[in-house]
């Protein structure tokens, strides 16, 4: 399904089996829908799953404008209400981690419970340079040029060799990427910053890292769960994208905590 948002041709998917409360899943940076497939399968007999492309990601439409994580959060919320969404459960994964945090901030009264996981509270200035680098390269010699390094950070080797269909997959969605939805992206993560914010999210929120990510150190992943009142933190065997490595325990953790908190 697909719908414009801001001018934006915007593709969702939405999982209701059995009906119930929303979940919506955003995905990170060079990613798409589909790194949700696995999850959105152990929850829609349950939940209503929603999962999206962001801007340029996917099968959505590049962004001509820049975007900032508030720009992401606004765009978010504009899908759930051409959807006719009131409240949502919300996940996301890095970039979406940062979104979901932002719109857990500016759109408190719809997020039912709030899911953070590889996402910081703000990019560092250390961190900054490496998001000019990264969009500057990006445009210069495309998506594909980044898919080898991509796959190599955000999962472990032991993953890697253990699932190539996995890595396949990842890499395809790293390709599919827009060269300017991911610049632009990577300029949203560039200047985020949540600081002195994120204390004013009241939802209850789990904030999951991965031990062996070295995109996100699973310390600034705590940082995040210190500063959000009565958040869990959780922490699996995995890189960047736990959900993807460790889905079943991801996944129970997610389960639990919802269970919990609906």
């Amino acid at each position: 399904m697909h719908v414009t948002i801001n001018g934006i041709d915007t593709r969702y998917v939405v999982s209701n089996e059995g009906g119930g409360p929303w979940l919506t899943l955003a995905h990170h940076l060079s990613g798409d829908l589909s790194v949700w497939d696995q999850i959105a399968g152990y929850f829609r007999d349950d939940y209503t799953v929603l999962r999206y492309d962001l801007p340029g990601h996917g099968e959505s439409a590049a962004p001509t404008e820049p975007l900032s994580i508030e720009a992401l959060s606004g765009h978010l919320a504009e899908l759930l209400s051409k959807l006719g969404v009131t409240s949502t459960h919300l996940v996301g994964l890095s970039a979406g981690g940062m979104i979901a945090q932002q719109f857990a901030v500016d759109h408190a009264d719809k997020v039912n419970t709030l899911t953070v996981a590889g996402a910081p509270i703000f990019t560092t200035s250390e961190m900054k340079p490496d998001f000019d680098k990264r969009a500057a390269n990006v445009r210069q010699n495309g998506t594909s040029s980044i898919v080898e390094a991509t796959v190599q950070s955000v999962l472990t080797e032991r993953f890697r060799k253990a699932h190539p269909e996995v890595v396949e997959h990842v890499g395809e969605m790293v390709a599919r990427t827009s060269v300017e939805g991911f610049a632009k992206v990577a300029e949203a993560i560039r200047d985020f910053d949540l600081r002195g914010r994120v204390a004013s999210i009241n939802a209850p929120t789990l904030v999951v890292a991965g031990e062996h990510d070295v995109d996100l150190p699973s310390a600034q992943s705590k940082v995040v769960a210190d500063s959000i009142p009565g958040a869990k933190f959780e922490i699996l065997d995995a890189a960047h994208l736990s959900p993807v490595e460790e889905t079943q325990r991801f996944a129970a953790l997610l389960e639990t905590f919802l269970r919990e908190n609906v």
